[in-house]
């Protein structure tokens, strides 16, 4: 599968196991990102910390034979590796208790991380690394990067504030939401509007991005792509649980985009994406190109 043709790209952010209640699995939305445009082609550098322990190594040794740049993931002394206590609702839908202060929290850039970034074509980065001051300041030196920059928003309470999503907004060139963020971000913001695409809008104008999209769960996602708007309503699938599943989506959809795909065909596939991650259980399955085709044909039958 090659949908991002060699796209050079840094994730930046978490990496921790996701503990369910009968096992445990390799996580945080950077590092599903990462290994998913990792299968669809693109060389990915994942830039994190771990703690020097067992579920660290684990970590490091899970990642690079998934292909994986591990010499970017920096070892902490002082702090364990992240865990997070996934629960599951009878939909499948997950909340997430999230352990802190966790390795990641601290993450120091060492001269590779810097050298992947400023031979990245995209950097990609979420709002909750910035919950310390560390992390956030090592990402605030490579958003001075000249690099396309993609911000998932990634809402965890009590992990985030308005003011601080505001300036990373500013930073990005892209930034994906899900329909619920995007809603409580423009209300703190003091939108008027109470639909998707007029608060798609608001952010446009407020944060001079040229692209966007939000999620609709089952109802598909919405992107805005150089002035224009795009919609895919979504593919019908049982839903195992939902962890990932905007992960994926988001890392489809940017390997698309930015490999020159039409950006009807990106938010289609995309969205058939993370339709077969949230059908599969865990954040990370393995789903070929035919199944995609083949969910994307439902669309047009």
């Amino acid at each position: 599968m090659n949908n991002g043709k060699n796209l050079k790209s840094v994730a930046y952010g978490e990496v921790l196991w996701d503990v369910f209640a009968n096992e445990k699995k390799i996580g945080g939305a950077p590092l599903n990102v990462a290994l998913r445009m990792k299968t669809l082609g693109c060389e990915v550098a994942m830039i994190s910390c771990v703690g020097n322990d067992e579920d660290g190594r684990a970590i490091k040794e899970q990642v690079k034979q998934l292909g994986l740049e591990t010499d970017t993931i920096v070892v902490s002394e002082d702090f364990p590796t992240g865990l997070v206590n996934v629960t599951l609702n009878e939909r499948g839908s997950a909340s997430y208790e999230i352990s802190y202060p966790s390795a990641w929290d601290k993450i120091e850039l060492n001269d590779l991380a810097r050298n992947s970034v400023a031979n990245a074509d995209v950097l990609i980065y979420g709002s909750l690394v910035c919950r310390d001051d560390v992390s956030r300041l090592s990402l605030e030196e490579m958003l001075q990067k000249k690099v396309y920059k993609v911000f998932d928003v990634n809402l965890r309470k009590p992990h985030y504030s308005y003011e601080m999503l505001e300036r990373l907004m500013q930073s990005a060139d892209f930034i994906k939401f899900n329909d619920e963020e995007l809603l409580e971000i423009t209300a703190a913001m003091s939108s008027p509007f109470t639909s998707l695409e007029d608060n798609m809008n608001f952010i446009a104008e407020r944060s001079k991005v040229t692209g966007m999209c939000v999620t609709r769960g089952k109802h598909g996602a919405l992107l805005m792509w150089e002035g224009r708007l795009y919609e895919n309503e979504g593919y019908p699938v049982e839903v195992a649980d939902t962890v990932g599943a905007g992960d994926s989506f988001l890392a489809a959809l940017i390997a698309s985009l930015l490999s020159g795909k039409e950006p009807q065909y990106s938010i289609d596939f995309a969205c058939a994406v993370g339709a077969l991650v949230a059908e599969s259980p865990g954040a990370n399955p393995e789903i070929s190109l035919s199944r995609i085709e083949k969910m994307m044909l439902k669309m047009k039958i």
